[in-house]
């Protein structure tokens, strides 16, 4: 459950995912298997071979995409988010939730 937006937000990615867009989302989360981060950003393109090929210059691997709910993504976590969101211009997301 994404906490800490709105629907018109959620609803945003899921069109600029539906789009074959890269989209990104970013939303508190706890998960006691990742102590010390909470927030996850999902990054998002219903066209897979556009993920795929987004996700290869960092690291990411074809199977960690997500297809919950028909909406493929990567969900990015800890330093590797923060690196990521960067790199790609999109450090404002994380500092609606915490310092970046």
């Amino acid at each position: 459950m994404a906490f800490g937006i709105t629907r018109d937000e959620l609803n945003e990615w899921k069109r600029n995912v539906h789009n074959e867009q890269i989209a990104f989302l970013t939303h508190y989360w706890v998960d006691k298997r990742f102590p010390g981060c909470n927030t996850v950003t999902k990054v998002g393109c219903s066209n897979l071979s556009i993920l795929i090929e987004w996700g290869k210059q960092y690291g990411l691997k074809e199977e960690w995409i997500d297809f919950k709910e028909g909406y493929p993504h990567f969900d990015l976590f800890g330093k590797h988010e923060y690196d990521i969101m960067k790199n790609e211009g999109q450090l404002e997301q994380l500092k609606r939730f915490k310092k970046a």
